[in-house]
């Protein structure tokens, strides 16, 4: 890659003056309180920086800026960016204008300042030193940290990183998860700014901007006439403050403008701006930097049913057997640590699981699966295999004085695998092939918890930070290590199927990219109604960053809800993209059925709507993983002009067709839903009633209810008959929804393949087709990436059955030979929502 320019900067090195509970605020962590004071100190010498600046393919310009000539190399963040990128020279009307002295960089388009670099001067680089016995080197926190009984030894001194960047105009962000807050970020003027760092996090609180389990560095911007982003490669405990004006307010005149301030304790200055100009040209920037969601199998958007435990083999039949008798389909099962032997992963309970293979061939005999956990802290135990095999081939991180890093987890005394190796990452991969994890089969798939990573007897439960990596430290990397573990089990997952099966995956830790391996849940809730509302904006907000498969515990992990809430939290779950049920092990059970008859059936109906849209969802996935589009979006991503919908936070789109509202407050006789989109129409998909867009509509509710609109003029595809999992309903016929837009035309897509292998991309085994309806007739054509053939499915003067091309005909023999015929048709075609039945047959 070759910069298209370089400069070198001459700065005064600047530290600034240093002055809760198990997890740090901003004043005990030294790096941020320093860069928050008001006092700065300088050193005397000089450093000369390196400025490299890039313009990229796509509309995006990458910042760099690094030591000339570092004592030793500082860490730059790997593995993350899927790609070489692009050079180009950008639009014409854009252009970077650079200060020197003082630094500044401006991004303009014609007469407007799309962005600024370092406009308020808080651009500091901590260069890499030999420590001087000074008063001015030996100031608190630079070479030696403590907190509580934990001290961090530092060796590499002071090393870190700071820019600020200006949005003119901007009044709107959104962005760095993983945080339990609004879906618009916060001023932190005045309090701690959102703060980057992966942690266990038991039983998190809301509104607050502490760290939680994952962290992407990627913050969004958002007004009515651009929407830009802004990702800071960057694996390190980060710290963004952000400070925003907003017009009109009282004795403020000033133009609106947001100021964002990135702190960083070690690394480099590596951002890449991505300037849109709309939405979606952000997500596909970023999915052009760092991929884009993988697909999942469909069974793994069907629904999970979890809790830490199950206690045994009969337990498990005993709950599977539930589910039928009480019609409520589902995909998987899931068991937590005690199914292991001693938390011994990639083992089984001898006494409760004495035959896993047998437990699975029940459920695969039911085209069910399960989850097993597997955690990456390690029993350190001379009699366990993984164990043994870890330390005779060197693959555990180490502490600071080289030896095997060792810390309490689950198991007790634990080691922790150095996945940042690729020799680890490729063993463990190894560890999930059949005749290594004894016992398992293709149905059981896997669940990677505690990976920030946790350690209960470590500094804010995680690994200590002067602990090793090779020769890079665990806090220049300490952001990323969750994504190497999920990364490692969807390759092993891969491998065992020789390459032809999809994985699933979920992980709690994460990290830029993470979107590549899986699934992420909102780790530890609790059974609080706030909880249920925070699970949307916490999900819009991982959107928007490119993990679309998101999801939060169904009933809350803590405490025990009560039958409303449960049911409430239900209805919402099943129109969120991950949709598991979990619960402490110190709860009382809560399977579906344990609730009463009234609210059985109301969950039962939940999860049934739930596997009716699978076709819908499915389709979703795929053109988030072909674009890099969310699943569940905010609705100023599909509006971005409608000022109304840019802080709304209680109601989202899945995809661009479907308006969900879900009743999230105790006791609620009603809920006010906006409807976007002036000219558009907007059908109730319970009752076919008809709404005006650009409105707020007041909804009455019952328990039943759960708000769901089709947009007028698209087309939905949907399966009626709701089996026992979604493998059983496969081969069932679809369902069209045609909901026309106000001119009487509607579009739609439907995608097909098997489900489940890479077929769809290695052997191009797939359907994808675009609907239109018009004139009174439904039509199909080539949808994205497949063949091109127009051909009429429904005519509605005649109800005649057409017959397929013969060249469709064969294309499509690959997965189905599909016969178009209209099965019947609900109300008139001006005023309610149309209803298809397309069959499909082997």
């Amino acid at each position: 890659m070759v910069p298209v320019l370089v400069a070198l900067l001459f700065l005064c090195l600047c530290a600034e003056a240093v002055d809760r509970s198990n997890f740090k605020t901003c004043d005990q962590s030294s790096f941020c309180k320093s860069h928050k004071s008001i006092h700065v100190w300088c050193v005397s010498s000089q450093v000369r920086l390196l400025l490299e600046l890039y313009r990229l393919q796509g509309n995006m310009t990458r910042v760099k800026i690094n030591e000339l000539k570092p004592l030793r190399p500082r860490y730059e963040v790997p593995d993350v960016l899927i790609n070489g990128v692009v050079l180009s020279l950008g639009p014409d009307e854009q252009r970077l204008i650079v200060s020197a002295q003082p630094f500044r960089l401006d991004i303009v388009e014609g007469p407007q300042v799309l962005l600024s670099l370092n406009s308020r001067g808080l651009l500091s680089f901590e260069h890499l030193r030999v420590r001087k016995d000074t008063e001015e080197e030996d100031k608190p926190g630079m070479w030696e940290e403590t907190f509580k009984t934990h001290s961090d030894s530092k060796p590499n001194g002071p090393t870190s990183i700071s820019l600020d960047f200006s949005f003119p105009g901007v009044e709107h962000v959104y962005g760095i998860p993983e945080h339990a807050d609004t879906l618009k970020l916060k001023n932190t003027d005045g309090g701690d700014p959102y703060r980057l760092y992966n942690l266990d996090v038991f039983q998190y609180e809301l509104h607050n901007p502490m760290a939680l389990y994952g962290a992407v560095p990627v913050l969004v911007s958002h007004n009515s006439q651009r929407t830009m982003g802004i990702f800071w490669l960057n694996a390190a405990e980060t710290w963004v403050d952000i400070s925003s004006n907003t017009a009109g307010e009282t004795g403020s005149s000033d133009a609106p403008q947001t100021d964002v301030r990135w702190v960083s304790e070690s690394g480099i200055i590596d951002v890449f701006i991505m300037l849109g100009p709309r939405p979606n040209d952000v997500f596909a920037q970023y999915a052009s930097l760092t991929g884009t969601q993988a697909f999942p199998p469909l069974t793994a958007l069907g629904y999970h049913q979890c809790r830490w435990n199950y206690n045994n083999q009969e337990d498990v039949k005993a709950v599977d057997q539930g589910f039928d008798e009480h019609d409520i389909p589902y995909d998987f099962i899931w068991l937590d640590i005690e199914h292991a032997d001693g938390k011994r992963y990639f083992t089984w309970d001898p006494q409760n699981f004495p035959q896993p293979k047998e437990m699975l061939q029940g459920l695969m005999d039911k085209k069910r699966k399960m989850v097993t956990i597997v955690d990456p802290h390690i029993r350190v135990d001379s009699g366990y295999k993984i164990h043994n095999e870890l330390r005779s081939k060197n693959l555990y991180a180490k502490n600071k004085d080289g030896a095997d890093f060792e810390g309490w987890c689950w198991p007790g005394n634990s080691g922790y695998p150095d996945f940042t190796n690729p020799e680890m990452r490729e063993w463990w991969a190894s560890r999930f092939s059949y005749n290594q994890y004894e016992g398992s089969m293709e149905n059981l798939y896997t669940w990677n918890d505690m990976n920030e990573p946790s350690v209960f007897n470590g500094p804010e439960v995680t690994m200590h930070k002067d602990a090793l990596h090779g020769s890079w430290e665990h806090r220049d990397l300490h952001n990323i290590y969750g994504l190497y573990v999920q990364k490692a089990t969807a390759e092993g997952l891969i491998q065992r199927s020789g390459g032809v099966e999809r994985p699933f995956v979920l992980t709690r830790a994460f990290f830029a990219g993470s979107q590549r391996y899986g699934a992420v849940w909102t780790g530890d809730n609790a059974a609080e109604w706030g909880h249920l509302k925070i699970s949307i904006p916490m999900c819009l907000s991982l959107g928007l960053v490119g993990i679309s498969f998101c999801g939060a515990d169904i009933g809350g992990f803590f405490k025990h809800p009560g039958p409303e809430l449960l049911v409430r939290w239900y209805q919402a779950g099943a129109y969120q993209p991950f949709f598991r049920g979990h619960a402490h092990m110190d709860t009382p059970r809560r399977e579906p059925w344990l609730f009463g008859p009234d609210n059985t059936a109301l969950i039962r109906e939940a999860i049934r709507q739930r596997y009716a849209l699978l076709p819908y969802w499915y389709q979703q996935f795929y053109n988030a993983h072909r674009t890099g589009q969310p699943v569940m979006r905010a609705l100023w991503v599909e509006y971005p002009e409608d000022q109304t919908t840019f802080a709304i936070e209680d109601e989202y789109l899945i995809g661009k067709d479907l308006l969900v509202h879900p009743v999230t407050d105790e006791g609620a006789k009603g809920v006010t839903a906006y409807l976007p989109g002036k000219g558009e129409i907007w059908y109730d998909v319970h009752t076919f009633q008809k709404h005006k867009g650009a409105q707020n509509l007041y909804i009455p509710v019952t328990m039943s209810s759960i708000p769901v609109f089709q947009r007028g003029g698209s087309i939905i595809s949907r399966k009626g008959r709701v089996r026992r999992s979604s493998t059983c309903m496969e081969n069932d016929p679809y369902t069209l929804y045609v909901a026309l837009s106000p001119e009487g035309t509607a579009e739609g897509e439907l995608y097909i393949d098997d489900f489940h292998t890479f077929n769809y991309h290695k052997e191009k085994q797939f359907i994808c087709r675009r609907l239109h309806f018009s004139d009174n007739a439904l039509t199909s054509r080539c949808g994205a990436l497949s063949c091109c053939y127009t051909h009429t499915l429904i005519h509605t003067h005649t109800n005649k059955q057409c017959s397929c091309p013969a060249l469709f005909r064969q294309w499509i023999s690959l997965v189905y030979i599909i016969g178009g015929f209209i099965k019947n048709q609900i109300g008139s075609r001006a005023e309610k929502l149309m209803r298809f039945i397309l069959e499909f047959t082997i």
